[in-house]
Order: C-alpha cells, then structure tokens, then sequence
C-alpha cells in the first residue's frame, strides 16, 4: 500500500521482474479506485507494469474496488485462493492507495508493506498510525530522485515505529530506501519478507495471523449475508424504497429510517 503517487505499480514492475528472474510465479491483483458519480475505474495499472505483464511467470490482474472500502475489492481474498491454486507462489496485492482505511488489506495477506515517499510534509503529516501500525515494513520508494529527503523520511519512520507496539514481539519492522524506478533496495525487500516469513512460520505467528485473518473474513461474509438476506425479503424493498425518499426528503431522521427498517421485518422481536 501507499499514498497516490508513491509508485506502488512502478516498484511492482521492479520488484514482480526480480522474483520472476529467480524462479517464482507472481501473481498481483491490483485494485483501482471507483468513481462514485459514474461507478466506471479506469484499470490502468497493468498498463504500468510494462515488463511484468508480458511475463510469462506472472500474473497481473487489475479489478474495480467498487463500494468495497480499504483499498481491495470485495472479491480480493476470494482471487487470493484462487491464485494460490494456480501455482503461484508470490501473491502481491495493490491498494487503491487513498488513506489510512487501507490497513484493511493487512487482514488478507501475510506481509503487509507500505510504501511512503521522501517528501510526505513534516513529521507528524508523515506518521499514518493506522498504517504503521499494521505494517511490517515501510519502504521509502523513489529514493533516488533525493537521497537526503529519502534519509530523513527514513529516520522519522524508523522513530515512529520504534514507539509502537510490534504485532509480532519476534519482529520489529525495519524502515528501508528504495527504487522501483532504478531498482535499488529490492533484492533486501524481498530478504527481509523472507526472513519474516521465516520467524513467523517458527514462532507461530503465520499461523495465527491467518487463522484470525479466516475469522475476520467469516464475519464479513456473514454480515454481508445478513444484509442480501435482509433486502431480499418479500416488502422490504419496497419499504426500505418509501423510506429511503423520506430521509432525502428531510421529513425522517436516517437513524429513525433504519429502526423502521428494522422493525418492518423482525416486528417487535
């Protein structure tokens, strides 16, 4: 993940390129954002992955987040499986990139990276607690443009993250230059995801994030469920329509819509 503009599909380019050339299948499901005003997404960012998606070891796949929120669509985990099934030993998921809701894709993946740029304003500007703390690694990408900047945004995010509590108390996660435009730092990217893939495998803690991962996926499963249930029942669209046009109306509070809602179909219980 990362803020736009950070380079996200360029230093996948780089980084899919490297793992292909050492043997691995790669698979990357990209996520664009979706217009609300016109539900359309350009899907444009396997157009920059120019190398990788000629590959014939790779697998690059770019989907609408549609209303999907935290950066991945709805069907991500899904593909995920799917991808997994195919062969493909390295999955790498791309974020819409828009705030600090992408932590979300933390909950799908067993390594979550988060690219930040060299010049993201003053310090505390830069700190995104939400992604620092779910990261396990933050990447200063586009170092080379200026290495002075890249160093210092380096420091404050090593700093910030030496004040946070590690998900993992056997890993504490490192803060590293890098360019996806030039390719410096990505050989020790792909090392230290080895190396926490490692310690978490010895640990236990793979196997708990995703256990915990799987619970997470089942209760949004489960409310998603509730909610198509919910509508589909005989009257409710047509009540949940009546109140819908009362709320933009101004003449019932959304709150007391909702309870209305409710009541029409559990009644009293």
């Amino acid at each position: 993940t990362g803020p736009p503009g950070v380079g996200k599909s360029t230093f996948i380019d780089a980084f899919g390129t490297l793992l292909t050339a050492a043997g691995h299948r790669v698979a990357v499901l990209a996520v664009d954002p979706t217009s609300k005003r016109t539900g359309g997404s350009i899907l444009g960012d396997k157009t920059r992955m120019e190398r990788l998606a000629v590959d014939p070891n790779a697998f690059v796949r770019p989907s609408p987040a549609g209303a999907s929120l935290g950066g991945v669509a709805r069907t991500t985990r899904e593909t995920i499986l799917l991808c997994e099934a195919a062969g493909y030993d390295v999955i790498i998921v791309e974020t819409v990139g828009v705030g600090q809701s992408e932590t979300v894709v933390a909950d799908m993946v067993d390594f979550f990276l988060a690219l930040m740029l060299p010049n993201s304003g003053d310090e505390l500007q830069g700190i995104k607690k939400g992604v620092l703390e779910a990261a396990d690694m933050i990447a200063v990408n586009k170092s080379d443009i200026d290495p002075e900047a890249a160093r210092r945004a380096g420091r404050t995010y090593a700093n910030a993250l030496h004040i946070l509590e590690p998900i993992d108390p056997d890993w504490n996660p490192p803060t590293r230059l890098v360019s996806g435009a030039t390719g410096d730092g990505l050989d020790e990217v792909w090392s230290l995801i080895e190396q926490h893939r490692k310690i978490s495998t010895a640990n236990g803690a793979r196997e708990r994030r995703r256990a915990a991962q799987q619970g997470r996926w089942f209760d949004s499963l489960l409310i998603d469920a509730i909610t198509t249930d919910f509508a589909s029942r005989s009257g409710v669209g047509q009540e949940i329509h009546n109140l819908r046009k009362q709320v933009l109306a101004g003449s019932l509070p959304a709150s007391t819509a909702a309870d209305r809602a409710i009541q029409h179909v559990f009644g009293g219980r």
